[in-house]
């Protein structure tokens, strides 16, 4: 039993393929070949890039942010946060003012 070892490809690599296969004239399945890639493949990196351009290709399975979406990330966290040290505030607040018997 053969184990088939996952290619990976650099962002430059596939941003350039992208570009290639844009041009008029050009047929995707044939860049796809000459360029050692399924034509899904390359289909795919197309839908990618039109979808992010400059923010597509992050690698590793992380998500590249546009400065925007970085920022609403980081302002949701630290609400969380914030909501999170209220609940235990309360829960002390609740704890302390019981009166002892």
């Amino acid at each position: 039993m053969s184990v088939q070892q996952r290619r990976k490809y650099d962002p430059d690599f596939k941003r350039n393929a992208v570009l290639l296969s844009e041009e008029p004239g050009k047929a995707v399945t044939e860049i796809a070949d000459n360029l050692g890639i399924s034509r899904d493949l390359l289909y795919r990196w197309r839908r990618e890039y039109r979808a992010r351009e400059n923010y597509s290709f992050s690698g590793n399975g992380r998500e590249s942010l546009t400065p925007q979406d970085q920022k609403v990330r980081d302002l949701e966290k630290r609400l969380r946060d914030a909501e999170m040290e209220r609940d235990i505030l309360k829960k002390a607040m609740a704890i302390f003012s019981r009166t002892p018997k």
